[in-house]
């Protein structure tokens, strides 16, 4: 239907991965065989999408040309070096002669392809933008496509296609029905410009189904469903419920002798430092978010905030980078409880607030008011590491600031609550 044409191969795919020793299970050889210009891989976890996706860019790098470009992209470095690592590694293993230069430190490796030419490989990060603009590609990867924002696709990769006639191969879990399962249907419908896989785990014949299979008594079904399913399922992996029907409030006014609770999540360089306070009745009453700031100014913006709303019952979290703040704060005289983040205490932190908006105990400012807050909330989600671990985290490359905050601010909320039902 696009008329963009298919991939033109040649390279002997079978004889090569059988020198590099790499044995595709079934679903991946139907992904290594398809000359679909895009092609949009929607796997449970430890399908093999990881490993698929190495080999198909180590193919494309060794196919004959004068010169040759592909990246591995993804929503971060450290989700896009999943990709490029298991290339390095076998090209360290497998074709270290093929090798002409490797730089660690720009994540790029120049290769001697069939050809005598030179094929270059990069792994490129999406939180930057302005960093994948200009070069056009022979081939591209994308991991966990999914969660890349849909500008990224649009503006900035599947443009660096058009002048090689590059082709596209976008792997990951599903997440809701966004860009990624917009494109997923093409592949599943008519247009012959793409081709689309929808694989559970449990497929991979080299998983135990048995293991899989228990892995659901600790998820909830819609999350089993898609980290293990490969389903697309609107708002599976969401932590939080109700955001929306909670953010109708807006910014309050100190009243006198009223009783306010705060929670301060510290950053300096890279993530934000964000103040809640929140009345007795659960409203959120102002927020401060701000970054790159000194220690001695953040305190100085604090104190002010705190000053104004009586002394606010602070809880923060008191690791890392807050721990000599929590000091200094201490030195002030402010009244800062510790709240040391361990992966026990921040998850009891997230189901306290995950049950107070599913109570719709809490009141939010409007998405106007307060944007960043409610996006945070909103993309806060379920998750299932490599290792099969369960986590509750900001997609890659997004904050989570506010929604720490937020948690500590409303931490005092669940104790009134207990200390009522034990009175």
């Amino acid at each position: 239907m696009s008329g963009i044409p298919k991939i033109q191969r040649r390279l002997d795919r079978r004889a090569f991965f059988e020198d590099l020793g790499y044995e595709p299970h079934d679903g991946q050889w139907l992904i290594h065989e398809s000359t679909a210009p895009r092609r949009v891989v929607a796997c449970g976890v430890r399908w093999g999408k990881t490993v698929c996706a190495a080999m198909e860019g180590l193919a494309a790098a060794m196919e004959p040309a004068e010169r040759s470009v592909g990246w591995v992209c993804a929503p971060t470095y450290d989700l896009a070096d999943r990709v490029f690592r298991e290339l390095q590694l076998t090209i360290m293993e497998k074709l270290p002669h093929r090798v002409i230069s490797m730089r660690e430190s720009d994540r790029r490796i120049l290769l001697r392809n069939l050809a005598g030419g030179r094929s270059e490989i990069r792994a490129k990060s999406a939180d930057n933008p302005v960093s994948l603009l200009g070069e056009g590609l022979d081939w591209l990867i994308v991991d966990e496509a999914s969660r890349l924002k849909p500008t990224i696709w649009q503006a900035h990769l599947s443009q660096r296609l058009i002048d090689k006639q590059g082709w596209a191969l976008l792997i990951s879990t599903p997440k809701g029905k966004g860009y990624f399962y917009d494109l997923w249907r093409r592949g599943a419908g008519d247009d012959d410009a793409f081709a689309a896989w929808n694989n559970p785990s449990w497929t991979n014949p080299l998983l135990d189904a048995a293991l899989i299979e228990s892995e659901r008594s600790r998820l909830p079904e819609r999350v089993f469903l898609q980290e293990f399913g490969a389903e697309f399922i609107e708002g599976a992996g969401a932590v939080f419920r109700n955001v929306r029907e909670c953010a109708t409030g807006c910014w309050r006014e100190p009243v006198h002798g009223a009783s306010y609770y705060g929670g301060l999540d510290l950053a300096k360089v890279e993530d934000y430092t964000v103040f809640v306070i929140v009345d007795q009745e659960g409203r959120v009453c102002f927020v401060d978010r701000f970054h790159r700031l000194d220690w001695s100014i953040q305190i100085q913006r604090i104190k002010a905030a705190y000053r104004r709303f009586g002394e606010v019952q602070i809880h923060v979290d008191s690791t890392g980078v807050g721990e000599p703040v929590y000091e200094a704060l201490l030195h002030e005289d402010l009244y800062v409880r510790p709240y040391p983040f361990t992966a026990k205490s921040k998850s009891a932190l997230i189901d306290n607030l995950a049950l107070l908006l599913e109570e719709k105990s809490i009141e939010l400012p409007t998405p106007l008011a307060w944007p960043e807050g409610i996006e945070e909330l909103e993309a806060f989600e379920y998750s299932v590491t490599d290792s099969g671990n369960v986590k509750m985290s900001a997609p890659g490359g997004q904050h989570d600031d506010c929604v720490a905050a937020l948690g500590l601010a409303v931490w005092p909320l669940r104790e009134s609550r207990v200390s009522l039902q034990i009175w």
